[in-house]
């Protein structure tokens, strides 16, 4: 009885030790650039870096002591605009080079395992995510990676796989709770099932809902302005667009842009001559979080009772997605 006491009370230190806890953060650094006068403490949720802290540069020097969840991923920048340098937080004494050329690329941090162990991931190629969380079951940097790089491109089932490697001590970490929740979203958005419906404004003003589109197959394309891989696709989009639009085809777009100008000139731009909507929320979007959308392009491809029947064509898969549709219903 003593035995399995002391193997429960062992446990429950080991959880605590290894739990996200708020903590007086130790952070000094320096800075290469001696115009800059502050740099910016920022907390990373649903992609956005949100600034939380500031400090100020004297002499080349700054600290931060802010009582913040650790340990956490958090950014560090010289002003709240661009992407910041990501940086693993945790509750040791960690101390920073910031050095802001090559977007912080050449910035040095130490003093942290999460984000030693984090560089030696983005230095390694073809990692296989289950076998990196089987060996950092307790590191927040598994449940980070596989929120971030993988979500999208696995399936509820090897998800929820991956969520059972993690150590029970992540469990209420913001990222393994997205993920559960994410699993729920993606059962519904399985092929064979209805699209949820929804509406939104395009660019005059106007109030677009997903159901009145329904013509023939529809493809909901989820892009930005902002970003390359959409734009590099669009032009794929317009010539698909193009050779079945006389048979049906349209393509419903819902925007993660936060800047309605560049939005618009984007679409101008690209041809995009079809529906179009955006709530203007980058990743705030509540459409993006009704389907389950991690990273774009994203696309589901619907029937004319809204039915998904194929999800995130791209290239060639979609123009051979839609010969067969159309094709086979000429036989």
């Amino acid at each position: 009885m003593k035995n399995t006491t002391l193997i429960v009370a062992l446990s429950l230190l080991a959880w605590s030790a290894s739990a996200q806890q708020k903590s007086k953060l130790q952070l000094k650094g320096t800075i290469t650039d001696t115009v800059v006068k502050t740099v910016y403490l920022q907390k990373f949720n649903n992609k956005i870096f949100t600034t939380i802290d500031s400090a100020k540069v004297v002499k080349g020097n700054f600290k931060f002591t802010s009582n913040i969840e650790l340990p956490e991923l958090y950014g560090l920048s010289l002003d709240t605009a661009s992407t910041p340098l990501y940086v693993f937080l945790e509750n040791t004494a960690i101390s920073v080079k910031l050095s802001p050329q090559k977007r912080y690329s050449t910035s040095v941090v130490t003093g942290s395992v999460a984000h030693d162990l984090f560089e030696t991931y983005k230095k390694t190629k073809n990692v296989d995510i289950s076998e990196f969380i089987t060996a950092h079951p307790t590191s927040i940097v598994s449940p980070y990676i596989l929120y971030r790089n993988y979500s999208y491109r696995l399936t509820p089932e090897e998800i929820l796989a991956n969520l059972d490697l993690l150590d029970k001590s992540l469990a209420h970490v913001s990222y393994v709770k997205d993920l559960r929740a994410l699993v729920d979203v993606l059962a519904k958005l399985e092929i064979g099932k209805k699209a949820p419906d929804f509406s939104g404004v395009d660019p005059s003003g106007k109030t677009l809902r997903l159901s009145e589109n329904h013509k023939g197959y529809t493809l909901i394309d989820f892009w930005a302005a902002w970003c390359p891989p959409c734009r590099k696709e669009n032009p794929n989009l317009v010539a698909a667009f193009e050779q079945y639009k006389d048979r049906g085809f349209s393509v419903f777009g819902v925007s993660l842009d936060k800047d309605k100008e560049s939005w618009v000139k984007a679409i101008n731009d690209d041809r995009l001559h079809w529906p179009q909507v955006s709530e203007l929320t980058f990743w705030k979007s509540e459409v993006a979080k009704l389907y389950g959308v991690k990273a774009i392009p994203t696309n589901y491809l619907v029937d004319s009772n809204g039915i998904i029947v194929a999800k995130n064509l791209r290239g060639d898969q979609l123009h051979v997605k839609l010969k067969e549709l159309y094709d086979s219903k000429t036989k």
